[in-house]
């Protein structure tokens, strides 16, 4: 017990008439509650007859929390005016008694705080810990209501309110806080416990408590926490910037007052890693963030380059493969902010009181990536191995998201660069239709998929207009469409109607599938197919479990084409058919794949009609139609790739158009080849006369000598001279070298010499030749 002096006045009859403060703190006692009542009643003990007489000597006192209390006592009289005594002037102060109880010693020496208040809320009694936890030795506190020695804080008011609910309700109360303390610098959590104190009638009077500083467990969960949330925060995206910017919204402010990821230039772009020497690292800083609006701490801006000496913990961090960690006080630490303070502006102070950072290596699969670094200014605690740990598990979780995240950015520019290559770049010149086309890929996590589009000359000014999809994403399907459109391509040269096309793709792609190739995994495709005839304005189509076409007219009606889509191509088995459509000259055709109006979270009918809509809007060319449609069709950030095909169709007059039937007379040639001629003359291209009659002469001396009735001849004039031959016959010529002295097998190779390509084409009676040769210039 402190030294302290009390003095209390007395009238005669024994009665308190005064009580000091002194008296309050040895006895816990108020005057409101002593003065008025007898003296003896505070007694513990009565005092030796020997005491009373001398007025001096030992009294044991009970103390109000129940406990007694020794002092040393010296009363002396108080006269009245008559000059008889009038009462007493008690003066006392602790007496030496006898050793603590074992009960004292273990209040006193317990290891959590441990506190005793009057039903007022005053302390009478603190352990050790409380007086540590307070900051100041436990007669400052004795006899001082709660409030007076605390902040005026929502947590103080909470401690404080409890402690009224116990003395007012006579109940205990548990619960958990996360405060701080006036003689702790940062916030603890505190297991706190309050229990009324009862005397011997069962009255309330007093509280005592017990607060458990619980911050290792609390912290222990919120690091368990964090990693919890990081776990869904990190790597929401297949973003690299993106996931390091959610690895920094992890660990400010919770963890670090500042935080940066930094990052090696490869991991940004498709170069393989550098081998790693003993000079400065160069890293890019993607991230970072701090509990100052505008992250004042960072030396280096957001996409700079910042080279680190090998001194540097980042720079350690990531040759060593390990958490470095650094305080205030060591040389290592001193010197890094001495760097990072010499590259700040003058004047500038907002590293000071920096205590403590953390490099930690961001690697994955084996390979290091970066450094994330964690400095801890405002927070108090150093950086302890619970942390490393954590920032290690941290790391390692948000550098397998950054890894991913590169991959994927690799394979989808690979993927693209592919699609872009494959894709027709500049579509061939022809006269049957304008077209214009948009390819847009999709920005979802599963990669660039396999839509592709084609624009294909055909024989007698026709065109194929081809759309397509390969299920699946990344260069898998990509390298398949490649494959898919190099095979129409060829079919396309034979000249094939569309359904008979699409039946040899499907076979194509049963057969690929059935290779069990890496390449062809998850193979499966739609296509649609369809061929224009400028001259007889007649679009024939066929799809292979593919979207039908849209259709504009000159009048503005709008309508899909009704036609069956077949079955996907790779099912095999199962028969695709053609339609027909004869169109007037003007009319717009939109062919596109199924990213354009399906996805999840879009009713397909709306988004046809929308499709529609958008077709029938102004627009000056047909590349600002293909913009207007994607804008209006396509959701903000559509899950699928796009392919869009608009197609204007034209159509050859009658005065571009000479048609001749051919009777199977050897006789007729020389007639059938003047006809030619003059023909020729009226469209003004003299200068095709000789080889165009050599042509004629040839083909249509074949269609007789080697075909069947009927036969015909057609000149077409468009970007080129077209001279077809029709017959009734099935076989298809072929070249071959003629002998010295053969009589015949000349004419195909002088023909195919003399032009500028030539072929045959099955038609549903028989069978076409035709030649092209270039006009002359006008």
């Amino acid at each position: 017990m402190e030294r302290v002096s009390a003095a209390v006045i007395l009238d005669a009859q024994g009665v308190v008439k005064g009580w000091s403060e002194g008296a309050l703190r040895l006895t816990g006692r108020t005057a409101e509650e002593v003065v008025g009542r007898p003296g003896r009643e505070l007694l513990a003990e009565e005092p030796s007859p020997a005491a009373v007489a001398a007025l001096a000597g030992t009294v044991v006192l009970r103390h109000r929390d129940g406990s007694h209390v020794l002092l040393a006592l010296r009363a002396h009289s108080v006269l009245g005016e008559d000059g008889a005594p009038d009462g007493y002037m008690v003066v006392a102060e602790p007496a030496e008694g006898p050793e603590p109880t074992l009960a004292e010693r273990a209040f006193q020496q317990a290891s959590m705080s441990m506190s005793v208040f009057d039903t007022r809320q005053r302390y009478l009694r603190l352990n050790d810990v409380a007086c540590q936890v307070m900051g100041v030795p436990e007669e400052v506190l004795i006899g001082r209501p709660f409030p007076e020695t605390v902040e005026d804080a929502e947590h103080s008011r909470g401690f404080h309110w409890h402690l009224r609910q116990v003395a007012e309700t006579g109940r205990p109360v548990r619960y958990e806080s996360f405060t701080g303390a006036p003689a702790l610098n940062r916030e603890h959590a505190w297991s706190i416990q309050m229990w009324p104190v009862r005397d011997t009638s069962g009255d309330v009077v007093g509280t005592a408590l017990a607060a458990f500083d619980s911050s290792d467990q609390y912290w222990a969960r919120e690091r368990l926490a964090l990693l919890n949330e990081a776990a869904a925060a990190i790597g929401t995206t297949l973003d690299v910037v993106r996931t390091a910017e959610e690895l920094i919204g992890i660990m400010v402010p919770r963890f670090a007052d500042f935080a940066s990821v930094d990052l090696f230039d490869w991991v940004l772009g498709s170069e393989e890693p550098p081998a790693l020497a003993g000079t400065d690292i160069a890293l890019r800083r993607v991230a970072h963030g701090s509990g100052t609006e505008g992250t004042p701490e960072a030396a280096v801006h957001l996409g700079g380059v910042d080279h680190y000496p090998p001194f540097s913990p980042p720079a350690r961090a990531i040759l060593h493969g390990d958490v470095i960690q650094s305080q205030a006080g060591e040389p290592a630490f001193m010197r890094w902010i001495a760097e990072r303070n010499a590259r700040a502006p003058s004047g500038r102070s907002h590293r000071v009181g920096a205590h403590s950072m953390m490099a930690v290596p961001l690697r994955a699969r084996g390979t290091a990536l970066g450094v994330a670094v964690a400095v801890r200014i405002r927070q108090s605690d150093d950086y302890g191995a619970d942390d490393a740990v954590f920032a290690e598990e941290l790391a390692s979780r948000a550098a397998v998201c950054i890894d991913n995240a590169r991959r994927f950015a690799r394979e989808r520019t690979t993927a693209l660069a592919l699609q872009h290559n494959l894709l027709p770049r500049g579509l061939p010149g022809q006269a049957a239709v304008e077209v214009a086309h948009r390819y847009r890929p999709s920005g979802s996590q599963a990669g660039i998929g396999g839509d592709w589009f084609d624009v294909i000359p055909l024989s007698g000014g026709r065109v194929a207009l081809v759309v397509g999809d390969v299920v699946g994403h990344g260069i898998p399907s990509s390298a398949t469409m490649g494959r898919l459109c190099t095979a129409v391509r060829t079919l396309a040269d034979v000249d094939l109607p569309p359904d008979e096309l699409l039946t040899h793709l499907d076979d194509l792609v049963t057969h690929l599938a059935g290779d069990d190739s890496d390449e062809v995994a998850e193979l499966g495709a739609t296509c649609l197919y369809a061929v224009y005839d400028p001259v007889s304005r007649c679009l024939s189509l066929a799809a292979a479990g593919h979207p039908p076409p849209a259709l504009v007219l000159p009048d503005g009606t709008t309508r899909i084409v009704e036609m069956s889509a077949g079955p996907p191509l790779g099912v095999g088995g199962l028969p695709f058919e053609a339609v027909e459509v004869e169109l007037p000259e003007g009319s717009l055709v939109a062919l596109y794949t199924d990213g354009l109006i399906e996805d999840r979270d879009r009713d397909i009918d709306h988004a046809t009609v929308e499709l529609c809509r958008a077709l029938t809007a102004p627009a000056e060319t047909l590349d600002a139609l293909c913009d207007t449609v994607l804008k209006a069709v396509l959701p903000e950030d559509p899950s699928d790739d796009v392919a869009l095909l608009l197609a204007r169709t034209r159509a050859l007059g009658a005065d571009r158009i000479a048609t001749w039937d051919v009777l199977p007379d050897p006789e007729h040639v020389a007639r059938t080849r003047q006809a030619a001629t003059d023909q020729l003359t009226a469209w003004g291209l003299d200068e095709a006369a000789f080889v165009t009659e050599l042509v004629v002469s040839e083909l249509v001396t074949n269609a007789i000598r080697y075909g069947a009735p009927p036969i015909q001849l057609r000149l077409i004039r468009d970007r080129t001279l077209i001279c077809e031959v029709s017959d009734g016959s099935s076989t298809s010529p072929h070249l071959r070298r003629a002998h010295a002295y053969d009589e015949g097998g000349r004419g195909l190779l002088l023909v195919a010499q003399l032009t500028q390509r030539w072929g045959s084409r099955q038609t549903g009676s028989g069978k076409t030749i035709w030649a092209e040769q270039p006009l002359p210039p006008v």
